[in-house]
């Protein structure tokens, strides 16, 4: 089953994709490999659709939905570079960076969101290396930012 098709089935619509702003881009081929920009749940205009602290306005479980929510904006943009989700090889590196109050301590509880969904809609070419980092901030106080590095057919 291809990556839209997995998609499809599990009966996910993905958000309208960020627009590049004029000096970056969300995403950017060299060779094989598609580098995405820092990712987090925002909407149109860069607007939060999500926003606070985990272990204070969050809990793990509103994170791990953040995180998947992230996600799907990732690969919002990566269908929209790439015209389909289809030429995905491996998702082959994630780094999550989790907005954290002090004492919260398990970030990468919060990024399986993001890497549980990239098992669902890649199978095992899903699995990758990763790394959670908690932050004291981010922007607009959103709980979570990821950067993504994929491998594509050629």
């Amino acid at each position: 089953m291809s990556a839209e098709q997995r998609l499809a089935a599990l009966g996910v619509e993905l958000p309208p994709p960020f627009r590049d702003e004029a000096n970056r881009v969300r995403a950017l081929r060299s060779g094989n490999h598609i580098y995405m920009s820092g990712h987090g749940p925002l909407g149109p205009g860069n607007i939060p659709l999500v926003s606070g602290k985990l272990g204070r306005e969050l809990d793990i479980e509103q994170g791990y939905a953040t995180a998947r929510l992230t996600g799907l904006c990732c690969l919002s943009t990566l269908r929209t570079y790439l015209g389909t989700l289809d030429p995905v090889v491996r998702v082959v590196r994630v780094v999550g960076f989790i907005n954290c109050a002090p004492g919260f301590n398990t970030p990468s509880e919060v990024l399986h969101g993001f890497s549980d969904l990239m098992v669902e809609v890649f199978g095992e070419a899903g699995r990758h290396t990763r790394s959670a980092i908690g932050v004291a901030e981010l922007y607009a106080d959103i709980p979570i930012e990821v950067e993504a590095l994929f491998e594509v057919a050629p």
